[in-house]
């Protein structure tokens, strides 16, 4: 596994999506599989379902599936590391502004950051709570979610349905 530290994992992205989640970083088992969120065990893919972005419950492979909804998928940081703590803050800030071109480019409604810690530190924004945010990602509103990774004890299933259906229902 640690042969896929510092892989990238390819974004899942086009023109006019209603939302464009973007994640930390891949981790060593989406870099060695070329799939966003593919750690099993990660509920990022369980809790966009009963969210109800999809009508079922992807697989990581699947993930180009989504863009037939609207929805697609990018990283802050874009190499897998086994752990996010490995991220330097100029990484994160290199990050928030290439996700500022990436919205100016391909004008998604909503940019959704899954990871609030990671948002706080590429953005500035030490006080920022999860749910919606008062300023703007260029044209996009702006929504912070919890880290679906089964690493995260902070937040279990119902908290981080409630938090991506929120989403869900403004993004309609």
């Amino acid at each position: 596994m640690l042969a896929a530290a510092g892989k990238t994992v390819p974004d899942v992205i086009g023109p006019g999506l209603r939302v464009l989640f973007c994640g930390i970083n891949p981790g060593l088992y989406s870099g060695a599989t070329g799939h966003h969120f593919a750690r099993p065990g990660n509920r990022f893919w369980p809790v966009l379902h009963t969210a109800g972005f999809t009508p079922r419950v992807l697989k990581p492979w699947e993930e180009h599936e989504l863009l037939e909804w609207g929805y697609g998928i990018t990283n802050l940081v874009g190499r897998a590391t086994a752990a996010e703590a490995e991220l330097g803050k100029d990484e994160f800030v290199a990050g928030a502004k290439r996700l500022a071109r990436k919205v100016t480019r391909y004008k998604p409604a909503w940019v959704a950051v899954v990871g609030i810690g990671a948002y706080r530190r590429a953005f500035g924004r030490n006080k920022a709570v999860i749910g919606p945010q008062t300023e703007q990602l260029g044209d996009a509103k702006l929504w912070l979610l919890p880290q679906p990774s089964g690493l995260n004890a902070n937040h279990q299933i119902p908290e981080l349905t409630k938090a991506f259906r929120e989403l869900h229902e403004q993004a309609r």
